[in-house]
């Protein structure tokens, strides 16, 4: 698809530059298709300096770092808006004044490329069911292109790829969703895995407002596009938006997976996932036959109950994107069914991090019960919840609480880094600690 002619020459202000790739990719994009654009973070030159020397190679980018402006949200085209923007935004508030549209990348993408999309949101398993819809999707032999809150990828540059006769696959965080609402258009299908608390720092603790926002994945659904209910969320979505659904309903659990379906991927949720991937491929045409074989040879997704290594014995697991009680729950309770002697506690937990003002009481509970040991990373969730494990140690950093697990952990226990809490202040972002376990776990040499 030649897109250019949407963006050469159109005055656009892109609000978050950021460190992950999709802001960085949807900058170098934007300015290869000859925008003018600026460029506005609240982060500074030097720690954004892995991303601006990425775009060196355009000179003319004008780069407002360490501050927004309020008169880079005027006289402009478009507003490209990243991900986690406050709602309450004045930067954002100043463009609707002024009449200037809003735009995300995944949503602008969906606008331009008009190709059938599916896709997937919740607060957990989003990103598990939108690789298993990839890797179902590739094995039917169907053209995908891959997007959404996908680390390192920006959708908008998937653009270039579009030819017409591509499904583009989604994962979409409630932030993402954001953008689908401002230009009413929701994804084909649709898939909504469930709905607990999460980022209620940035609700302001109101669910009706994160709910509210995650909706945005159907309410604006066609007849004959179909939406993709998980059991846990069928009664939190009916109730307050039952009328507005236009799409064909589909509610799939774990118990609508057939019981001879062997998954690599353990655990009760991930039957849950594969349900629903299964479901949203069947609206897709896709057959049974061709889903079981690819469920069936699904290996999971990096940072989410990944088995990265076994050495003498010890399997590692990386669960870095378990950043709320309920993910790390449901990943403690995998593994200790997965371990030989399942209640032995087999598991030695690192965990802990920043404070996301969450119900942890279960997760106290679960960590407990399953794990011989817990070692936690310091921080403000980490200090919330420390009296409860008056023995558990602390740390500043990785690499001390995963000598204190390599050294706690015997021949057929399981090392996992589930930290329930949100990354800030010790790491850069939750893949970035889940690189640096990666990393520790490839160090350790052979047995």
């Amino acid at each position: 698809m030649d897109a250019a002619a949407h963006f050469k020459g159109k005055k656009i202000t892109v609000m978050g530059l950021g460190l992950l790739g999709r802001g960085l990719g949807d900058v170098r994009y934007l300015a290869s298709q000859g925008a003018d654009l600026i460029v506005t973070d609240l982060k500074t030159r030097e720690q954004l300096a892995s991303s601006l020397a990425a775009l060196a190679a355009f000179p003319d980018i004008t780069f407002v770092l360490g501050e927004h402006r309020p008169e880079d949200f005027r006289d402009r085209d478009f507003i490209l808006k990243a991900a986690g923007v406050p709602l309450d935004s004045p930067y954002i508030n100043e463009a609707r004044e002024n009449g200037i549209p809003i735009k995300m990348s995944a949503s602008w993408f969906a606008e331009i490329a008009r190709i059938p999309i599916v896709g997937i949101t919740g607060t957990r398993g989003k990103s598990t069911v939108t690789h298993m819809i990839q890797w179902i999707f590739e094995h039917a032999k169907k053209k995908i292109l891959l997007g959404g809150n996908v680390r390192g990828v920006s959708t908008l540059a998937l653009l270039d790829q579009v030819q017409g006769n591509e499904v583009a696959i989604m994962e979409l965080d409630s932030w993402q969703l954001q953008g689908f609402g401002e230009v009413g258009i929701s994804p084909d299908i649709a898939v909504f895995t469930n709905l607990f608390p999460d980022h209620l720092n940035y609700y302001k603790n109101s669910m009706v407002a994160y709910l509210d926002d995650k909706a945005q994945i159907f309410v604006n659904q066609k007849e004959g596009d179909t939406l993709v209910l998980g059991r846990q969320v069928e009664e939190i979505v009916r109730e307050p938006y039952g009328d507005r659904i236009k799409g064909n309903v589909v509610i799939a659990g774990e118990q609508d997976l057939p019981a001879d379906w062997k998954l690599k991927v353990p655990g009760a949720h991930n039957r849950y996932n594969a349900a629903l991937a299964r479901a949203a491929a069947h609206a897709a045409g896709i057959d049974d036959s061709s889903i079981r074989e690819a469920l069936e040879t699904f290996t999971g997704v990096p940072g989410r109950l990944e088995l990265v290594r076994t050495v003498d014995g010890v399997a590692y697991y990386n669960d870095t994107t378990a950043t709320t009680p309920e993910a790390a729950i449901a990943a403690l309770t995998a593994l200790n069914d997965s371990l030989a002697a399942p209640g032995t506690g087999g598991i030695v937990l690192v965990t802990g991090g920043a404070d996301k003002a969450l119900d942890m009481s279960a997760y106290v509970e679960t960590a407990k019960r399953l794990a011989k040991r817990i070692i936690f990373l310091a921080g403000t969730g980490t200090e919330r919840i420390r009296g409860e494990f008056p023995d558990a140690p602390i740390f500043n950093d990785l690499e001390s609480a995963f000598e204190d697990a390599r050294a706690h952990a015997s021949s057929g226990d399981a090392v996992i880094l589930s930290p329930a809490f949100a990354s800030f202040g010790m790491f850069r972002n939750e893949f970035d600690r889940g690189d640096q376990f990666n990393a520790l776990v490839a160090s350790l040499p052979d047995a």
